[in-house]
């Protein structure tokens, strides 16, 4: 997979390529991730990329055209290929969304500074907006580093084991399970002794119970789109009632 980043930073996301899982992933060849600077595509000895915004008021604006440059010339090179532009307006950012983002062949994240972009470049040169949240960052690359972690630990072959993306939070539509480690016993707080008991079957009906009571505790939001089967209920259900007991 292909992941370019239009960036006035490319020096800050390419970061990102070097550590964790976007490192094993471009090191292991699953990602190939370059950046693309508009200032490249000015035209003017200053390299400017922006001025100020028709009607009045404060800051500056990204311009159309050195942006709109930068996308031919990466459409060109990368061929099939997503553009995404990052913005507080985009579409919510989900796990779904991304499995989706993992299955393309190529992107290209464009990160917006100042005040935003003109917004004719938004109409006629992006595929979609992506959200991280209802916040405003200074720009787009922190969210364009979030796009390529989450994106480049489900392509085949980063992480050590298969079942490990498949298990995290929000791949079945709930949170994941808790989880322990060594020693057994910290400071008072013991592993529960149903992951030491070595019957699989009761181990991973512990855990989907645990998943889908801190889904209720701590997401209920998520449980409402969500048509549990008979066996899921009962173990809502169970975890609920120990709850109250508690």
């Amino acid at each position: 997979m292909k992941i370019e980043v239009l960036t006035l930073f490319p020096e800050l996301v390419e970061q990102t390529g070097k550590h964790g899982m976007p490192r094993i992933a471009v090191e292991g060849g699953a990602l190939q991730l370059s950046t693309r600077n508009p200032r490249d595509y000015s035209g003017n000895k200053w390299r400017r990329v922006d001025d100020r915004p028709y009607g009045g008021g404060p800051g500056m604006v990204m311009e159309a055209e050195p942006l709109a440059r930068a996308i031919t010339d990466a459409r060109a090179e990368l061929g099939d290929v997503r553009v995404i532009g990052l913005s507080p307006q985009g579409q919510p950012l989900t796990q779904a969304l991304v499995e989706k983002l993992a299955e393309m062949p190529a992107l290209v994240l464009v990160c917006g500074r100042y005040e935003g972009i003109d917004e004719r470049f938004v109409r006629t040169q992006l595929d979609m907006e992506l959200s991280l949240g209802d916040f405003v960052l200074s720009g787009g690359e922190l969210a364009a580093m979030v796009v390529i972690d989450a994106v480049a630990r489900l392509l085949p072959g980063v992480l050590g084991h298969e079942a490990s993306a498949v298990n995290d939070s929000f791949s079945a539509g709930i949170l994941d399970h808790p989880h322990y480690t060594r020693p057994e016993d910290w400071r008072g707080q013991s592993v529960p002794e149903v992951l030491m008991c070595g019957d699989h079957a009761k181990v991973a009906r512990w855990r989907l119970k645990q998943a889908l009571g801190a889904t209720w505790l701590k997401r209920p939001d998520l449980l409402e789109g969500l048509a549990l089967d008979k066996e899921k209920k009962q173990l809502l259900s169970e975890f609920i009632a120990e709850q109250n007991v508690i």
